[in-house]
């Protein structure tokens, strides 16, 4: 194993959890979040001579991003309409799983959450999600997506707005 791959690997690998996650909420199918994952990792590493150094999170989801974009486009798929059907595993504590009416509501009202996202416009989705599913920053986020951090915090209200305002309605 050369120096170059195993630096790769010490940079990319610990992201490749948030990786899946992205693209999984991008392309809304599992199989093909793991297809345009590998996709992403072997560009990353083509283009690993690229990476300046620092957290490479934000520069390999960036990557993942635009290879969610580009298959979306090379597959003809408007990527608002996508469907996405997945059962989401729901993590409770011990006190809902211990309860099942409890566990219940929370799934019910996870179900409906992920609904929700899954319905915004892919802008607005990857923004909830790289912030409050993979938990990056505003700057990270700007850096991934390649816009002003001004965008994100706009997107973000926005698509926090959106997701508020169809959960009151209870779709």
């Amino acid at each position: 194993m050369t120096d170059r791959t195993r630096l790769f690997e010490a940079a990319a690998l610990p992201h490749l959890d948030a990786a899946y996650n992205l693209a999984r909420w991008l392309l809304r199918d599992e199989h093909n979040a793991q297809d345009v994952v590998q996709e992403a990792y072997l560009r990353g590493f083509r283009f690993f001579d690229s990476f300046r150094g620092g957290d490479a999170r934000p520069w390999l989801l960036g990557i993942v991003r635009n290879t969610c974009y580009t298959w979306l486009r090379n597959s003809g798929q408007a990527a608002e309409h996508v469907e996405f059907d997945e059962e989401r595993d729901s993590g409770g504590n011990d006190s809902t799983q211990n309860n099942p009416e409890a566990f219940l509501l929370q799934k019910n009202e996870r179900a409906r959450l992920d609904k929700a996202i899954g319905e915004l416009a892919p802008v607005f989705r990857e923004v909830v999600v790289l912030r409050e599913l993979e938990e990056l920053s505003y700057a990270e986020i700007a850096e991934v997506a390649a816009i002003p951090l001004g965008t994100v915090m706009s997107r973000l209200a926005r698509a926090r707005a959106m997701l508020k305002s169809a959960l009151n309605r209870g779709d």
